[in-house]
């Protein structure tokens, strides 16, 4: 047997312990000197258990805003595909100009679709670097979709700014007269 401390030497031969009992005490001594279990959590394992945890939530947040970006792409695609099927073929020799990103740009119309546009039936839409005449419900459909797209919308500006036209407005803009045949 290993020789036992001086304590033990010491309860042995004063009697109040026996052999066989220190040797137990000895054995489980040595099974926890050697035992390979863990003692607890680590400074080093509740670092790790941390940056685990930091690593997922980077992870959700970075998949949360990828699928924010599809969505945009995907909703963007749709309204392409909306003007794309929908758009109005454009005929006529007549001018009509509007302004888009502080350049004024300038569509070829005939009077009917002039008339159209100007009561708002018909809307211009920008697809890439070209411009569509659209019909209002396609027009509405895109708008949920990709509000940037719509460029000029007569049927639109009206409802949404009711300040713009006051009363003391119209009286006083009603004593000039406007030419019917007054194209910009």
């Amino acid at each position: 047997m290993a020789k036992a401390n001086p304590l033990q030497e010491q309860l042995l031969k004063a009697g109040l312990v026996k052999k066989s009992k220190v040797a137990e005490v000895a054995r489980e001594q040595n099974k926890a000197r050697h035992a390979k279990g863990p003692s607890g959590p680590g400074e080093i394992q509740l670092e790790a258990e941390r940056a685990r945890a930091e690593k997922a939530e980077r992870d959700r947040t970075l998949a949360a805003e990828r699928k924010a970006q599809l969505r945009v792409a995907e909703l963007r695609a749709q309204a392409r595909q909306i003007i794309e099927d929908r758009k109005v073929p454009r005929s006529g020799e007549s001018e009509y100009r509007f302004t888009v990103d502080g350049a004024i740009r300038t569509l070829l119309l005939n009077a009917d679709l002039r008339k159209k546009l100007s009561t708002g039936a018909l809307v211009i839409a920008r697809l890439d670097d070209r411009f569509e005449l659209l019909p209002r419900e396609a027009a509405d459909k895109v708008r949920e979709r990709d509000a940037g797209m719509i460029v000029l919308d007569h049927g639109q500006d009206a409802g949404t700014d009711p300040a713009a036209a006051t009363s003391e407005d119209d009286a006083y803009y009603a004593q000039f007269q406007v030419p019917d045949d007054l194209v910009w």
